[in-house]
This record gives structure tokens, sequence and C-alpha cells, in this order.
């Protein structure tokens, strides 16, 4: 491949990732409603991208099932159902739990430090809004997925969890974000310690009890402009917000 086309590759992948970004995060924080109608057109006039552009993020997140795609490339928001939102718990349960066997005792004390730097910021959120502490509280698993350097882990754990999050911000009764808070410390206590079985009972025991706390009771929509709702996510300083998980070191 010569060099000018690899690159224009490259920015336009770049161009994806961002906004990928923008909108996993305007969704799970509850700023884009479930059925809002997200247009190609809207979406590059925001991010100053082509159409194309935006069809490839929007096909990116419909792939996570954050996004649905309709006829006539139209793209809205998704709507999980409660048995959709369930089935992806459970499959969430035993991803997790085969990522926490695989990183019992294995920690660097670098990715001990992230672990614990990233719960911090949780706990500095849990008196914010509850959507931020949800994305906060899945960037956390996320990230211990990221720590096995497997890709095939890295990839479903990432999607399934994502599905999970938009379920939570759509239908997750108030709570207190202390307890999934300590729960996440217990969990890398277990894992600094290396005791595998309690590990993983610790994953399944949490994620069972974050899934319990769902409701079927969807927020009563707002209604506002798309591209005004966008602003903040789609500002570059904003991206230094954005928590950023390590790339993944495939095997040779």
């Amino acid at each position: 491949m010569a060099p000018r086309a690899a690159s224009k590759i490259a920015e336009s992948s770049d161009k994806v990732g961002v906004i990928c970004r923008a909108l996993r995060r305007a969704i799970i924080e509850q700023a884009l409603e479930p059925g809002a109608k997200l247009p190609e057109d809207s979406l590059g006039e925001r991010f100053g991208v082509s159409r194309t552009i935006a069809r490839h993020a929007l096909g990116q997140l419909a792939a996570e099932g954050l996004v649905e795609l309709r006829r006539n490339r139209i793209a809205v928001v998704a709507t999980p159902s409660w048995q959709e939102a369930r089935d992806a718990f459970d499959i969430r349960i035993e991803l997790e739990r085969l990522v926490v066997r695989q990183l019992a005792g294995k920690l660097t004390k670098s990715q001990i430090v992230e672990l614990n730097t990233h719960v911090d910021a949780e706990d500095r959120a849990r008196d914010g809004s509850d959507a931020v502490s949800i994305r906060l509280a899945t960037e956390f698993h996320i990230l211990l997925a990221n720590m096995t350097n497997s890709p095939i882990l890295v990839r479903y754990v990432s999607e399934v969890a994502y599905r999970c999050c938009l379920t939570l911000s759509l239908y997750s009764r108030p709570h207190s974000s202390e307890c999934a808070i300590n729960e996440h410390r217990a969990i890398i206590a277990a894992l600094v310690k290396g005791d595998e079985a309690k590990v993983m009972s610790l994953m399944h025991s949490h994620l069972d009890s974050v899934a319990n706390r769902a409701l079927v009771a969807p927020a009563p929509q707002r209604g506002r402009d798309l591209l005004d709702i966008l602003a903040p996510y789609a500002d570059e300083a904003d991206s230094a917000r954005v928590v950023k998980l390590p790339k993944v070191v495939r095997a040779r």
C-alpha cells in the first residue's frame, strides 16, 4: 500500500474513533436519548467530517449495541429490551470471570496503580450524576479486559459492557455508587493477592448485583437539538477527559 493511501486510511480511522468516543459518552451519559435520530449529515457537520466517515462511526456503534441502523440509512440511539439486557449481563458475567482468572496474581505494579487511580476517579464522581458514575464504572471493567492483552476478550468485553452500560443509564433505579466502588477495590485486592477463586466469585456477585439494580423505567424524553447536545462531546479539548485505555499488545 502506498504511504499516502495508508496515511489517509489512518486519518479516517482516527476521525471515526473521535466520533465513536463522543457519541458513546453522549449516549451513556443520557445526553442522547433512546430513539434519538443520528443523521449522517448532522454528525458530519458537527465533527467536520464526510458522511462516509460518520456512517462508519455509526456502524461501529451499532456493532456495540449502542445504535440501531434502520431502513434508508436512518440511525437511532438503541433501546434495548429487558430480556436483551438480562442476556447481556449473563454473558458479561462469564466473560469477566475469564478476565479476572487470567489476571489473578499477574498484575504489574503500574497496572495496580492504574486501577486504583481509576477507582479514585469513580469515588470523586459519586456525588455527581449517576450517568457519569455508570460510565466510569464500566470503563473500570474495560480497563481490566485490556490488561489481559487478549484481543478477543477486549473486543467482546468492551461490546457487552457498553450494552450493559446503556441499559443501566436507561433503566437503573437511583442507588449509592459507594457499594460498587468498594466492590471494585475488593476485586483489585483479590487480584493482587492472586486468589483466583475469590476474585472470580467477587466479579460474579458484583455484576449480578449491578444487573439486579436495573428497572424497566426509562426517563422522560427531553427533546433537544442534536447539534447542541453534541457540542461539548465534539470539542477536542474534551478528549483529555476521556479515559484513555492502553493499546492491546498482540501476542507474537
